[in-house]
């Protein structure tokens, strides 16, 4: 299916004009200053149609004709609108001073808006700006940047150690919409089943776009179920790729503190001329990743109950561990490409990412696997344990065909997307003992993979007052589960990770449609007010409708806005929700043992009263203020409540309840699939949580002759409480099961930070310029699953970025930063207490609960050459 979307693409490029086109080039520069505004925002009025200036304030656009209207803007100066009439180069200036006119597209499937005459908040944040965040993947710089989103770094969790689940609102990843140029993308092909922050839930793999692509990033932080239909409660991320003529190389290097995890990557972009007024944008990119490791050191072994006596932990006292971030080499290929025709454009957009990494589970120290067979320990040395390696190979495509074309006064917008996620398990240098020396000693241990395919007809008008909207989209959504290699599962399975079994092999589907309408109008002007519906239907649970009213008041002679949405939402429990199993080697009731997760339609299941998963649904109220107070400073503040009921949880641990006397229904099924435990997928949970952003801007604050300097400050305070009580299906709660403990409901409600805040300054001297961004990050709670005793509550810690930059010409720039200049880590887990969480003393770091990782201070250095 994705191939023929590429081969489609590629179709699309042949295709030739309809008209002669216009070719428009300039300059956007400081009006006092005359430097280049890097980033500034050119955009047809009235349109989606635009690009932006380079790091010389150099933009091309084309256009079908002449005259043309052109807004200008970017932030921090004031947005200005020009008639273009010729194509002699045009020299645009800026005047400083906080405008948040910043047109968007997303949160509408109308008339852009922009950031300020928007109903709802959205940040807008271009290429510029997410240089600036000191990060290097897509997810980590929206993570520094926008405070109610978080994402870090996970270790020892099986495939979750190579995608880092993201989220909005800390809300989970299932609830944040992504979309690339506005259309839907593709979520990954794996569930969070580790005990990790998104526990139990499916995301967006946010690694599958290379930053090199990317025109901006916009945030929408407002339900908007009514308008993209399922998924988007907490909010909307929307990718806008690159659309420009222009071109840069780069390449950046760096390394931790500790001399661990050392990186590098090289990315090219450029931009081609095609047929008449076709533009091509490419993006390629290489990044190597080493793995860092903070293991602790206990000189004993909990887990096992073997002191420091034993000579092989005297001689190993980190048990042989290996705990940070995995080792992995990504490649990726993204382009986006428009062709203008007489009345519209066509246009295809697609990339596709592989990356293959390694990380490392629990070492088997040889009190635990007493014997290898000879087969992993060198001829002539004495057997000292092993330690198995998870890897992965992962490969997300997506790809987007379609149409923009003027349909007397009505602009339609047409288009074909798909996308594809898969992740194939190998565990290396592992054995599966009951095989004996006949072991093989990698295992293909099988591969999930997850692939959507929709198409989209979207009809816009603007009457007037009177904005209008209506369109449809149809998806179909499939999921396919691979057995491993016999060896891998037989018996006792291989070590780490018993491979995905014939009875976990599937292949399932299926399709939904959703038509919905909205309506804006300008009742005068400086009101507005909006509405939306959308009616969804999905093939294997039914149907919902959404809506969602929104306004927003222009105040202070349109120097601010006050605004306030009320919305339903719901989010269709995903197709690896309902039909995920698979046996894990996990730490369970204080040892090492297998772990069963049952899909919520197998027999074993609803045998035991699990009902089918059904939708969840939400209402969530905005309300919120944006003010510029002067050409230099702003405010805005956004309150937000979510109520969301019927959320979908992935359990906690159910084994054996600790009467020997006699057996119930759960404990029959363990016996029958030899596991200490089991877990499921269950509406069984309502949830509230309310939040405000905060957002203050105090910009070109002018540092005598030679440079200005703008401040930011942007927080988050989050609080998610669990509503009522959880419902348990009977068998369990007639057995006195706690189907999600105090921990499980922990890793909803406190394994995320309630506040997070920066606090970011970026000064500019000319071929000098320099940010300091300072980010902290809240406490965090841990909870045990029955006893309060051994909670820990980790504290807030600001981690603190530097990055200088250097023109050395025109063309060619310098980069160094450093990342957690303090060298700051999270609070080191409390010894004596549970011996799951810090895994007999492996672990010196939290990792079920997540702030920040710990990876300490990282150095980068990095080189860009501009090319036209």
């Amino acid at each position: 299916m994705i191939y023929r979307l590429f081969a489609t693409f590629f179709v699309f490029l042949l295709i030739p004009a309809a008209a002669a086109q216009v070719e428009l080039r300039g300059t956007v520069t400081d009006a006092e200053t005359g430097q280049a505004i890097i980033g500034a925002t050119i955009v047809v009025s009235g349109s989606a149609r635009g690009t932006a200036a380079d790091l010389d304030g150099v933009f091309v656009l084309r256009v079908g004709s002449l005259p043309v209207d052109l807004r200008i803007s970017s932030i921090g100066y004031q947005a200005t609108d020009i008639t273009v009439t010729t194509d002699d180069p045009l020299t645009i200036q800026l005047v400083a001073g906080i405008d948040l006119d910043e047109l968007v597209v997303v949160g509408s499937k109308g008339q852009p808006r922009t950031v300020l005459t928007s109903m709802v908040p959205i940040d807008n944040i271009n290429a510029a700006e997410l240089s600036v965040s000191g990060q290097l993947t897509v997810d980590q710089m929206i993570n520094f940047r926008v405070p109610s989103y978080n994402s870090s770094n996970q270790t020892i969790s099986d495939a979750t150690a190579h995608f880092d689940p993201s989220e909005l609102r800390n809300m989970g990843p299932s609830r944040t919409l992504v979309l690339v140029n506005g259309k839907r993308k593709n979520q990954s092909a794996l569930v969070y089943v580790n005990d990790t922050p998104g526990k139990g839930e499916v995301g967006v793999d946010m690694k599958s776009i290379p930053a090199s692509a990317i025109e901006r990033v916009e945030v929408l932080r407002d339900g908007a179920s009514a308008i993209y239909g399922s998924d988007a409660i907490a909010g909307v991320v929307n990718i806008v790729l690159k659309e420009r003529l222009t071109g840069e190389v780069s390449a950046t290097t760096g390394v931790t503190i500790e001399g661990d995890g050392l990186f590098y990557a090289a990315d090219a972009n450029k931009g081609f001329a095609v047929g008449e007024g076709g533009i091509l944008n490419v993006t390629g990119s290489f990044y190597h990743q080493d793995y860092t490791n903070r293991a602790g050191e206990p000189g004993r072994d909990d887990l096992f109950g073997v002191d420091g006596t034993n000579s092989w932990i005297q001689s190993n006292p980190d048990l042989g561990m290996m705990v940070g971030q995995p080792e992995y080499d990504k490649g990726s290929l993204t382009a986006n490409y428009s062709m203008p025709t007489s009345g519209g454009e066509v246009y295809a957009f697609g990339g596709g990412t592989f990356r293959r990494g390694k990380s490392f589970a629990l070492y088997r120290a040889p009190y635990w696997i007493t014997d290898d067979f000879g087969l992993l320990t060198p001829s002539g040395e004495a057997y000292d344990g092993f330690q198995p390696t998870f890897e992965t190979d992962i490969l997300d495509a997506f790809g987007t065909v379609g149409t923009r074309q003027d349909i007397q006064g009505w602009n339609a917008d047409v288009s074909v997307s798909g996308g594809t996620n898969s992740v194939d398990y190998t565990i290396g240098n592992s054995i599966n003992v009951d095989l004996g020396a006949s072991s093989p000693t990698e295992f293909d241990a099988g591969s999930y993979t997850f692939g959507n395919f929709l198409g989209n007809l979207d009809v816009s008008k603007t009457i007037d007052k009177l904005s209008v909207s209506v369109g449809s989209e149809a998806r179909r959504e499939s999921f396919d589960v691979k057995a491993g290699q016999e060896e891998s599962y037989t018996g006792s399975g291989a070590q780490s990770f018993p491979g995905l079994q014939p009875g976990n092999a599937l292949t399932e589907n299926r399709t939904n449609i959703g038509v919905y309408a909205s309506a804006d109008y300008d009742a005068t002007e400086t009101f507005l007010v909006g509405g939306a519906a959308r009616f969804e239907n999905y093939s294997d649970f039914g149907s919902n409708l959404s809506w969602k009213v929104s306004a927003r008041q222009l105040i202070g002679d349109n120097k601010g806005v006050v605004r306030a949405s009320v919305n339903t939402g719901f989010r269709a429990p995903s197709l690896h929700q309902i039909y995920l199993s698979n046996i894990q080697t996990l730490v369970s009731g204080g040892t090492v043992s297998n772990q069963g997760t049952f899909n919520n339609v197998s027999d074993v299941i609803t045998g035991l009263g699990v009902p089918r998963l059904d939708a969840e649904t939400s209402f969530s109220v905005t309300a919120g203020l944006a003010y510029r107070l002067n050409d230099q400073l702003s405010v805005s503040a956004d309150y937000y409540n979510i109520s969301l009921n019927d959320r979908v949880l992935f359990t906690g641990e159910i084994g054996f309840d600790g009467d020997d006397t006699s057996t119930n229904p759960v404990e029959d099924v363990l016996v029958d699939f030899d596991v200490t435990s089991i877990k499921f997928f269950v509406n069984a949970m309502d949830t509230q949580t309310q939040g405000v952003d905060v957002v203050v801007n105090y910009v070109d604050v002018a540092l005598g002759e030679a440079g200005t300097l703008d401040l930011i400050w942007a927080s988050n305070y989050n609080d998610t409480q669990i509503q009522g009580q959880i419902a348990a299906p009977m068998v369990f709660a007639d057995a006195g099961y706690d189907i999600f403990n105090r921990k499980e409901q922990s890793r909803v409600t406190t394994a995320r930070p309630k506040i997070k805040s920066s606090v970011s300054a970026r000064f500019n001297f000319g071929k000098v310029t320099g940010t300091l961004n300072n980010t902290y990050f809240g406490e965090v709670t841990w909870q045990h699953a029955v006893n309060p005793s051994l909670d820990q509550t980790f504290a807030g810690k600001v981690l603190t970025d530097v990055i200088l930059g250097y023109d050395v010409t025109n063309q060619v720039s310098i980069t160094a930063t450093v990342n957690n200049l303090l060298n700051v880590y999270p609070d080191p887990i409390q010894t004596g207490g549970d011996v799951v969480t810090d895994l007999g003393g492996r672990f010196k770091w939290p990792w079920e609960v997540n702030q920040f990782g710990f990876n300490g201070t990282t150095f980068r250095f990095g080189v860009t050459v501009d090319f036209r």
